[in-house]
């Protein structure tokens, strides 16, 4: 109890501490850095200084998601390396310090039937995407399938929300702050039933 206790209070002082990079002469380095590691390592989502980012310079958001996309990409096949290589050593001990190993064993049963889809999910929603990319590497899933589940939904993640801070500016922040868990859901249900659409009309 008191090492989970010790572990949010590190998180919600590093939280504190990414959002005071937005200013940062060189935020989009920092950007590009915790989007890498988030995917692998790292316990606080790129969102936290991605949106600060966003609302300071609308014109600049989808320079921003391109950023965070491709770091996280990137960053995501470290993960899958990790998994694949050094999973007794590296992941399980990463896993265990955040407590995400009941996580990972709640997703692993599905994961050999739905690996895509649950690559995309983790991908788009709040789900920690450094699990699902341990995992990937741990389980063999094939390099191409998580290479184009990871950036559709990387990349779909970030574009809206470049989107909605593009479109609607400051006043969205605070929405999108309380709602970012429910929103990415509900775009990813949207996009899922985009593509069963498309099935169906073919």
């Amino acid at each position: 109890m008191k090492l989970l206790i010790k572990i949010q209070d590190l998180m919600h002082k590093m939280y504190n501490k990414i959002i005071q990079y937005a200013q940062h002469p060189h935020a989009v380095w920092i950007l590009a850095f915790i989007s890498f590691l988030e995917s692998s390592c790292f316990p606080i989502p790129p969102d936290a200084l991605l949106i600060p980012m966003m609302v300071a310079k609308p014109k600049k958001s989808f320079l921003y998601a391109t950023v965070c996309t491709v770091a996280s990409v990137v960053g995501g096949f470290a993960g899958y390396a990790i998994g694949m290589f050094l999973y007794d050593t590296v992941a399980e001990p990463i896993l265990n310090y955040y407590g995400y190993m009941d996580k990972l064993q709640v997703f692993k049963n599905y994961y050999y039937q739905y690996g895509a889809w649950i690559v995309a999910a983790a991908g788009f929603t709040p789900f920690p995407y450094k699990v699902i990319t341990i995992l990937s590497g741990s389980l063999g899933l094939a390099i191409g399938v998580f290479s184009v589940a990871s950036i559709l939904s990387r990349g779909g993640r970030f574009f809206v929300l470049a989107f909605l801070l593009w479109k609607f500016g400051a006043p969205i922040q605070g929405f999108i702050d309380k709602h970012l868990g429910k929103l990415s859901i509900l775009f990813f249900l949207l996009l899922v039933g985009g593509f069963a659409l498309i099935k169906f009309i073919h």
